[in-house]
């Protein structure tokens, strides 16, 4: 196992009727931005919950964050934040309002001249950034208890990470219960979501991390097995209550210790979201399997051990099938045939993309701009 640094300041506030403990978190004086999506947080009561907790406070409302969260949209927040000396962002939704907030908490303590730095940068300058909370209602991406952030550009067809310990949340209330209103469609992707990122962070090669392996199988064996409460029943709540608090397990630095990360699956992924429009999960089935097949020598030792440790399987290949099968299994589609996307067309846009760019991606840096083509076309 590696050397490393476990650091996560996130305070969890998990359970039941929590929304209302946002209030001892947040300094009576604050200037609070309240951003959320397209208004199901309206539908839900949670909106009316904040309303009612922040009652007392200065609240300044910014709706109609994107699913991809939009470079112009975070802007337009940005400079509500800067006019009303807005000092604490509160974000409330799923991943993408939650990536939002923090890179307009980072923007706004930015210095450069031109914002979009920030991602093309990854984040590598940032130190300063306002605070942030946030109230989870779809368990997912795991930005309520992490420095990520990922927002895309239309313009320039662009959609890019940055990665900093300022943006971390300083508090998340995690409410179980906010989650039985979600259409099955973002169930799906909040599943498929959670299970790649176990893997980006498990799926490379052994270095004898025995507890990381162990408990990355366990979060993934866990939503093998809960998926179809998951899906299906609509107001478990001991189901949901598990699957929020594995979402959050899943990328909170946690499993990341000491091991060897891939990541490539997300960064090509990231490209079709920005040229095509799928959602993020919907990328991320599809690329999957491409990477491990195209990969499968340098995987195949960790490929047998989750294979034979999850589903009872012997061989490398036999287990890309059986979590291809998962991903069917709970209505997720994994070739771009099935989104009417052209393979061809769509490897070769973002082989340009990445040998412009000269960036090499997984555990070993060896899947280039030539690596990806070959995988995208694979996915026909």
């Amino acid at each position: 196992m590696e050397n490393f640094v476990f650091q996560n300041p996130t305070e969890i506030i998990f359970g039941k009727d929590s929304i209302k403990e946002i209030k001892t978190r947040i300094d009576k004086n604050a200037k609070i931005l309240f951003l959320y999506g397209k208004g199901s947080i309206k539908r839900n009561g949670v909106y009316d919950q904040v309303k009612k907790t922040l009652r007392k406070y200065h609240v300044y409302e910014f709706p109609g964050i994107e699913a991809n969260p939009e470079y112009e949209t975070c802007l337009n927040a940005l400079q509500l934040v800067k006019s009303k000396k807005i000092n604490f962002i509160l974000a409330v939704g799923g991943g993408s309002v939650i990536d939002a907030g923090k890179f307009i908490a980072a923007a706004a303590c930015f210095n450069g001249k031109n914002y979009w730095d920030i991602l093309r940068t990854a984040g590598a300058n940032l130190k300063q950034a306002l605070p942030i909370g946030t109230i989870l209602t779809l368990p997912a991406t795991g930005s309520e208890a992490n420095g990520n952030s990922v927002i895309s550009r239309k313009e320039t067809k662009e959609k890019l990470y940055f990665s900093a310990q300022c943006v971390f949340p300083k508090f998340s209330v995690l409410d179980p219960e906010t989650t039985y209103s979600l259409p099955r469609k973002q169930l799906r992707n909040g599943i498929i979501d959670s299970f790649v990122h176990v893997m980006e962070q498990y799926m490379t090669f052994p270095v004898n991390a025995l507890i990381q392996d162990r408990f990355a199988e366990n979060i993934a064996q866990t939503l093998i097995e809960l998926s179809p409460k998951i899906l299906n029943s609509k107001r478990d709540y001991n189901s949901r209550a598990n699957f929020m608090w594995l979402t959050t397990l899943s990328l909170n630095n946690l499993i990341s210790c000491g091991v060897p990360q891939d990541w490539a699956t997300h960064m090509i992924g990231h490209e079709l979201t920005a040229l095509y429009g799928l959602d993020h999960a919907e990328t991320l089935a599809i690329i999957l399997p491409g990477v491990w097949r195209f990969k499968i020598k340098n995987k195949a030792k960790k490929l047998k051990q989750f294979g034979k440790r999850i589903f009872n399987l012997q061989s490398p290949i036999s287990t890309i099938s059986a979590v291809e099968k998962f991903f069917h299994s709970v209505g997720m589609k994994t070739r771009l045939n099935d989104y009417n996307i052209d393979a061809n067309e769509a490897a070769e846009q973002v082989r340009k993309k990445f040998a412009k760019r000269k960036i090499f991606l997984g555990e070993n840096s060896d899947i280039g701009a030539e690596e990806i083509y070959k995988i995208i076309l694979s996915r026909a």
